[in-house]
């Protein structure tokens, strides 16, 4: 696989019926590794290791409706009190992060609500800040790390 624009991190791969599976300590099971799949998995530890996010905070790959859709979300992190924090999209490393990008998250974000926005390839990384009233967002350096409440 592709090296990546994150720390590394302890990985564990399974290989059965001749396909590779990563290891994914949210989901505690082992998952098919494909590109984007190993872009998440190098997020979510970035988000665990150097960003200290609770592993207890953090949702991935689940399912939301939007507008009637059906669509999925790669990682979520809430705040302690249940709101959302943090939505994370998570593209392959061939893929170039473009303005579709930005408008698939901030459809997700119309649903979510979060405050903080990233958008990654694993090489390219966004932060962005949401300004609700201005109904705009605002790029940032970084997102945040942890704060305990």
């Amino acid at each position: 696989m592709q090296k990546l624009n994150f720390p590394q991190f302890e990985y564990r791969f399974k290989s059965t019926e001749n396909k590779v599976s990563i290891f994914d300590v949210i989901r505690k099971k082992f998952i098919i590794l494909q590109p984007e799949e190993w872009v998440r998995q190098h997020c979510v530890h970035y988000l665990i290791n150097e960003k200290k996010y609770p592993k207890s905070l953090i949702n991935v790959e689940k399912e939301l409706n939007i507008n009637g859709l059906k669509k999925r979300y790669d990682i979520v992190i809430f705040n302690p009190d249940g709101s959302i924090l943090l939505i994370v999209e998570c593209k392959s490393y061939d893929i170039t992060i473009n303005q579709n990008t930005f408008d698939q998250i901030a459809r997700y974000n119309l649903a979510l609500n979060a405050e903080f926005l990233m958008v990654t390839n694993g090489l390219n990384h966004y932060y962005c800040q949401m300004d609700t009233e201005a109904e705009r967002y605002q790029f940032l350096r970084d997102i945040p790390n942890y704060k305990k409440a």
